[in-house]
């Protein structure tokens, strides 16, 4: 019980010392030992890091599930340790609302059918956002969430204790220096000025071991930077992969309504998507095949059975053409063409049994086939 209440009140003396000191110094009362400027540097990069890695991870997790109340919920399942339920995506559900409206309303109808085709490609892109979300966070969330609450944890607690030790040792080289005073004016014996420079020596020498620990520490946060190097390409890859699989899935969707819109509603205006982005160029082996569109060959704007168009005696329909302003360079692959440069304006129309993803295109005396993806269609 005696040693208990000895060492609590031990504590509280080194605490009230740490509060004096650190008051003085504010107060500019105290000397501070200050940390070389390579340490201030690697403090300060160590507190950039963390920030940053804050803004960035809450930020991440905006945008994979933009709903606050399900990321608190996702929040208190994890800290209980507790295993997540699963949730349909938006693009699920609907889905779902699509195919039941399909079977209400008679999926042998036009409405019906079509409501059956998106459905199926909205599920899909569902499918393919849980499958992002679930990549991105194992990937690049969980590692940055591991560095804040594991290593940033163990830096702060080296710093606190090095704020200690330092503060102790400023307060020793005060009393060291109060003893020398009074030493001089013969008011104190020589063993207090001895005692006071022990004192001193276990304090630096504590103060040193510490700095040494804190310095490995902070220096060790280049190894984060090159561990979240690594999370941040992967995390593109599965941005990467994700929305080459909605391209894929909405492209064929829009062959599937273009082809079922002409005939529902023979001889209108196909085509009238306008992209926000160019076509994808390139992406991995495993989907590059299947995320571009193939061009047509000139047989291709030929309904079946009849010989090729020559485009030089195809005529405008009287009807249906329509502006269009071109959003990226397009170099024609061979004379049906007809090559595009970004921000011109140009005239398209389609022709019965055209693929949808063509229209023809005329710009004075040129007329060529254009891929729909590379034009804002304007009203």
């Amino acid at each position: 019980m005696d040693f208990n209440m000895k060492k609590l009140a031990s504590d509280a003396g080194i605490f009230f010392t740490r509060a004096v000191q650190f008051t003085e110094e504010k107060f500019g009362q105290a000397e501070k030992t200050e940390l070389d400027a390579h340490f201030e540097s690697l403090l300060a990069r160590a507190d950039s890091t963390k920030n940053w890695t804050e803004k960035i991870l809450r930020q991440t997790e905006v945008l994979l599930q933009p709903n606050p109340s399900a990321r608190v919920e996702e929040f208190l399942y994890e800290k209980l340790d507790r295993k997540v339920p699963s949730r349909v995506a938006n693009g699920e559900l609907l889905a779902q609302y699509m195919a039941e409206a399909a079977s209400e309303l008679g999926p042998t109808t036009p409405y019906g059918k079509t409501l059956i085709k998106v459905a199926e490609a909205e599920k899909r892109l569902g499918a393919a956002e849980r499958d992002f979300i679930h990549t991105a966070s194992i990937n690049f969330l969980t590692p940055l969430r591991n560095f804040l609450e594991g290593d940033w944890k163990t830096i702060s607690k080296e710093r606190r204790l090095l704020q200690n030790r330092r503060l102790d040792l400023d307060a020793s080289k005060a009393r060291l220096k109060k003893a020398k005073a009074a030493e001089a004016k013969a008011t104190l014996w020589n063993d207090e000025v001895d005692k006071a420079e022990q004192e001193l020596r276990v304090a630096q020498t504590e103060f040193d071991r510490q700095a040494e620990v804190t310095r490995l520490l902070l220096e060790g946060i280049s190894s984060t930077h090159v561990n979240h190097l690594r999370c941040l390409h992967e995390f593109v890859e599965s941005q990467t992969t994700y929305y080459a699989q909605c391209y894929r899935h909405m492209l064929d969707l829009q062959k599937q309504l273009g082809s079922s819109q002409g005939a529902i509603f023979p001889g209108t205006f196909v085509g009238t998507t306008e992209p926000t982005s160019p076509p994808l160029s390139s992406t991995s082996p495993t989907t590059a095949a299947a995320t571009m569109p193939m061009g047509p060959s000139v047989a291709d704007l030929a309904p079946p059975g009849e010989a090729a168009l020559h485009l030089e005696e195809v005529a405008p329909p009287a009807s249906g053409t329509r502006k269009a302003r071109v959003l990226y360079d397009y170099e024609a692959a061979d004379s049906s063409e007809l090559a595009l440069l970004a921000d011109e304006l140009i005239t398209v129309y389609s022709l019965p049994g055209m693929d949808p993803d063509w229209l023809i295109g005329e710009r004075g005396n040129k007329k060529g086939k254009v891929p729909v993806t590379y034009l804002e269609l304007l009203s």
